[in-house]
């Protein structure tokens, strides 16, 4: 099946929760950590989403914080992965950054993922470790 990418709307976030729960790396162990009003700030005030789509399905979704210059989420649906989601996410959001002149930006993944090894392979340079043990990574535009 093929899918669209989009700009991510507010009336998106429902679905795009729901694809940030079935992922089975990064999984969100506690709930409550991410809600709703996160996702709202991210697209309203902080920066801006795109989301991936099939049959009127979101299968994947990404979200700049352009405050913060950093990957706030990119996150494909299990049965997705593999097809050129991601891939497609990443880029709509890099080309939007670059458009925007950041110079920089950083995200962080847990180690020994495959987010991390598709983040090595999109050319995103390991900077150390966050507080939490995350790989931090860095990608000058």
């Amino acid at each position: 099946m093929s899918f669209v990418v989009r700009r991510a709307e507010v009336s998106d976030i429902p679905a795009m929760h729901v694809v940030r729960m079935a992922v089975r790396e990064n999984q969100l162990r506690t709930p409550g950590l991410v809600t709703e009003q996160h996702y709202r700030e991210m697209l309203i005030e902080r920066g801006v989403g795109w989301v991936a789509e099939s049959a009127g399905r979101i299968v994947g979704f990404a979200v700049m914080d352009a405050v913060a210059q950093s990957v706030w989420a990119l996150f494909v649906e299990p049965d997705w992965e593999q097809r050129g989601v991601g891939s497609a996410l990443h880029s709509a959001l890099l080309t939007w950054c670059a458009e925007r002149g950041l110079p920089r930006l950083t995200l962080s993944t847990a180690p020994g993922t495959r987010a991390e090894q598709f983040y090595l392979a999109k050319g995103w340079e390991p900077k150390g470790s966050t507080k939490s043990g995350e790989v931090l990574f860095e990608m000058v535009l």
